[in-house]
Order: structure tokens, then sequence, then C-alpha cells
């Protein structure tokens, strides 16, 4: 398992670094000019934009007053953590933010997970992997897809994991209808959401399609809560690539109550009859033909 916590451990260190120049009654300009830094500089380690290196962290404590020795071990042990990035090993496949949004998963209390469209990646098989990411990425290796495949892997192993988030999922319908790799592959992925949806402290829910149109159409989105004085965390992945963290409090406010407002149009109790739907669907046939003999091209 990858070293979790990194980036949690940043914005820890810059939540205290805060504290800690508020209750010594001074500006950001007035730091910046003390230490001969730009502004900038202070206002990236003071929003965890940056790291902070231990010289400059250490004369930074002093200007806040902060002499004490365990206390500065404090920060320095924080600064240490959030150096260690997980997954370090995948540089250069995996997008900054999507690394980013590891180290936040291993070291939420909960995470709230909203998608539209498709299954999870913390719930998805490994061949409904494998069929997403080849129509993502067309032209993709064998030798990076498999990358990308052992990076999913690792990460599901959250789920079974002692001390992990408490997991909400919310799907739309069309996410269990959409045929992602064919027929067998959708009927091993939607069984294995029965399968996880019993695990103690994951729970997945679906709005069906007679609710008709709904807020949570508006794109799929993560929210990440931890404890103690961490803010909480929204991240949204856009289908283009882009994806966006925020701590803003009235922005995680706003979507905490809107994915409060899709479970209450996806009662829990109803999972296994929705998914049992999705699989009667793929029994059907197209042009006479049973589906199960029917080949995906992904």
């Amino acid at each position: 398992m990858a070293i979790p916590g990194a980036v949690v451990q940043r914005q820890q260190l810059r939540t205290e670094l805060k504290k800690a120049r508020t209750k010594s009654r001074l500006t950001q300009l007035q730091v910046a000019e003390r230490m001969d830094w730009s502004p900038s500089k202070l206002i990236r380690i003071e929003a965890g934009q940056v790291g902070i290196s231990t010289n400059d962290l250490r004369a930074l404590l002093r200007e806040y007053g902060i002499t004490d020795a365990e206390q500065t071990e404090y920060f320095l042990g924080l600064a240490r953590a959030s150096r260690r990035m997980p997954y370090r090993e995948y540089r250069g496949l995996l997008s900054k933010p999507y690394m980013d949004l590891l180290s936040y998963e291993s070291s939420a209390s909960i995470v709230r997970t909203f998608e539209p469209l498709l299954i999870p990646g913390l719930l998805q098989t490994e061949e409904y992997s494998r069929a997403l990411s080849r129509a993502f990425s067309p032209g993709i290796s064998g030798d990076r897809l498999d990358r990308l495949i052992e990076v999913r892997q690792q990460r599901q192993e959250l789920l079974e994991s002692e001390g992990r988030p408490e997991f909400f999922f919310v799907l739309d319908e069309a996410a269990l209808h959409r045929w992602i790799g064919g027929p067998r592959v959708m009927n091993e992925q939607l069984n294995r959401l029965k399968e996880i949806a019993a695990r103690p402290g994951i729970t997945i829910q679906v709005v069906p399609f007679q609710v008709g149109a709904h807020a949570g159409l508006l794109g799929p989105f993560v929210l990440l809560e931890f404890d103690g004085d961490i803010d909480h965390i929204l991240y949204q992945e856009k289908y283009a690539g882009e994806s966006v963290f925020s701590d803003d409090t009235a922005a995680t406010a706003e979507y905490l109550e809107r994915f409060w407002d899709l479970e209450q149009l996806a009662p829990p109790a109803d999972l296994p009859s929705s998914i049992d739907r999705a699989l009667d669907g793929l029994e059907e046939r197209v042009d006479g033909t049973p589906l199960e003999e029917v080949d995906v091209v992904t």
C-alpha cells in the first residue's frame, strides 16, 4: 500500500502555520518582509500549493515565536510527511490531481461519491477499468494500460483496510445500463456492486430513471471529510481530463447538501432491484442474438 496522507499532511501544516501567524498578530506581508520572501511564496505555502524546506520552516517558526523543541518537531514532522507522496513509482503515468486524490482518500474519515454515467473507480472490476481506459485513450500501450489497472487495484485495497474511511456512493441508474466492455463485463461488474454493497461501512445507492431531471446531472463529484481541523475537500473530475479541488467552505457545504438531496432520491433498499433490472437487460436479444454472444470491441 502507498504511504497515506501526504497531501493531507500538507493541508494540516498550512492550517497550523496560518494559526501560528494569526496568533503572532502578523500579516502575510509583514512575514514575507521579515523572511525576505515575495508575498506570493507565503501565500502559496498557506494555501497548501507548495511545500516548505526544513530551514525555511525553522526560520518561519522563530518569526512566530515558536521555539519549544516539541512544538518545532511537530511542525517538522508534518513537513516531512507532506513530502512523502503516495504512488511515487507511478509518477509520469498519473496526473498530479489524481495522485492528490489517492492521498486524500487514504486519510479521509468519510468519502462521498456521486457518479451519473459510470461506475466509480473504487468499485470497478479489472475488465471494466480496462474497457474504460481503452475507450478514453484508444492508443494506450499494453504495458501502460497494465500499470494503470495496477494502480486501480492498489487503490481498491482501501475498501478492505483497517481504519478505512466510511464510503457513500450514489449513482444514477444510467451507470448501471451503459455496457462498458460488453454484457459479460457488465454482468461481472453489476454483481460486484452487490457484493461490495453488503460490506459494513460502504453504502451504494442508485437514483432511478423515473426521478427524471436532478441536480446530479450537472456532473460527478467527490466530497472528502477529515477528522480534526482539516477542511473538507471537494473534487470534481471533468471527462475532458480537467480536475479541480476546492476547500472553499461555501462550495463544500453546497455539494454536501446536493449529495444529501441525491441520497433522498435513492432509497438504499432499492439497490438490489435496480441492479437486477440492469442484469435482466443484459439477457435481452439484439437482432435475435443472445447478448452473451455479442462481442463488444473496446
